[in-house]
């Protein structure tokens, strides 16, 4: 939901944080390189904690799942919108995104929030899904081959990770190849909000206006794409109005850009880091779906989801009041030994492997199957095609400086 370099608009910190000082724990170094211990430390001692700010942050399973079914815990863009406002700063500046977005399933409650996703999903079935393996495989092996042919480092982020997503939805969504580039420095400039708002405010602008003009093409010209399928649910009951269909286009091509992106990324580095657990994968590739799924739980690239509270509601023992703002740390809960057996283990066979990576309840990722699809393909077929895959630099590995993510900067290997 949002970008912002630190919880709670607060200064990132170079060393360890005190001891009662949870927030601050999580913003600091460490945590940016390893934030599992201090959310253990956050689930054994206050796992629904309140920050000086009036910010709750949730980190045991059973407390963040079931706030994922609460719709008391509310997504609504204009609650979200008032919620961050009333704190200033830096996040009153993210308000102006999720006013600018517009409304669309990711920022609504229901009943509009299950209109708009009934009709989504009449468009992004599980079939079409499916039947992008073949193309995708292509995609793969056609960015694989050229990062092996410019030499005998790459870096994964920029050579597969980064432009799968982007080539795969393009194909899904019927984008022409010609623009592809200048949708790629849109999304770049979508990642860097923290960094200037304003420039990325009108990239998003210059996006809307591209989305509009393909929009209106479809309408005139079908194809077998989704932005026509997603035309053609204009003229069925609960129809899309003109403002909700590309408001739907704009979330749906770019919001698994990233989390794939780096879904990949953080999978790879997980199984260079496990090298038995690469072993099993190498010597028994039809692994890979439990192995994604695991990578997922392991190091989810999304650490944590927002809700504002729509009305007071009890959780482990609190009361969250209405206006509040709530932090639900997914990978906390990934991690909560009550809910997985070992669970800072590595095991690509995992039972029972429910984790929350992408949600839970009404909000549960559309785009789910097919960010799994991604990395199915992407990180089997490294395995597979490179058996000398290895780490160049561990030290010199970085992650990006944002605690609701986890994300590389880079990710050098060699063959």
């Amino acid at each position: 939901m949002t970008s912002t370099d630190t919880l709670d608009g607060a200064r990132g910190t170079a060393g360890p944080a005190g001891p009662g000082d949870l927030t601050a724990a999580l913003n600091t170094v460490e945590a940016r390189r390893d934030p599992y211990p201090v959310y253990a430390r956050m689930r054994r001692e206050d796992p629904v904690h309140r920050s000086a700010r009036g910010i709750w942050y949730l980190t045991r399973y059973t407390d963040v799942e079931v706030a994922l079914g609460d719709l008391r815990l509310s997504n609504d863009r204009d609650r979200m919108t008032r919620a961050y406002g009333a704190l200033g700063g830096d996040l009153k500046a993210f308000s102006r995104l999720t006013d600018r977005l517009g409304r669309v399933m990711t920022n609504t409650d229901p009943p509009d929030h299950a209109r708009l996703r009934k009709l989504a999903n009449r468009a992004f079935t599980a079939r079409r899904v499916e039947a992008l393996r073949d193309g995708i495989q292509r995609i793969v092996d056609r960015l694989i081959d050229e990062a092996v042919a410019a030499g005998p480092t790459m870096d994964l982020i920029e050579a597969v990770a980064s432009p799968l997503p982007l080539n795969v939805v393009c194909e899904l969504f019927g984008i022409p190849p010609g623009d592809r580039p200048q949708v790629k420095n849109w999304f770049r400039r979508f990642g860097r909000l923290s960094e200037d708002l304003d420039k990325s405010e009108a990239a998003i602008g210059q996006y809307e206006e591209y989305l509009a003009r393909l929009v209106s093409r479809r309408r005139a010209d079908p194809g077998d794409d989704l932005i026509s399928a997603l035309v053609a649910t204009q003229g069925q009951d609960d129809r899309l109005t003109d403002s909700e269909l590309l408001s739907t286009c704009f979330v749906l091509i770019t919001a698994g850009d990233e989390t794939t992106t780096h879904l990949v990324g953080n999978g790879v580095l997980a199984l260079l880091r496990h090298p038995d657990q690469l072993a099993r994968l190498r010597e028994d590739p039809a692994l890979i779906r439990t192995a994604v799924d695991e990578l997922a739980r392991y190091d989810t690239p999304t650490q944590a989801i927002v809700r504002v509270v729509a009305e007071d509601v009890g959780i482990g023992g609190r009361t969250l009041r209405a206006g509040e703002l709530v932090y639900l740390f997914l990978a906390a809960t990934n991690r909560d030994p009550d809910r997985f057996e070992d669970p800072d283990r590595l095991d690509l066979s995992r039972p029972g492997n429910r984790h929350l990576s992408f949600g839970h309840g009404p909000h549960f990722c559309l785009g789910g199957p097919l960010a799994k699809l991604q990395a199915e393909v992407a990180i089997g077929t490294l395995v597979r095609r490179l058996p000398q895959l290895r780490l160049v630099d561990e030290a010199a590995l970085e992650w990006r400086a944002n605690p609701l993510q986890r994300r590389l900067s880079a990710l050098p290997l060699t063959y």
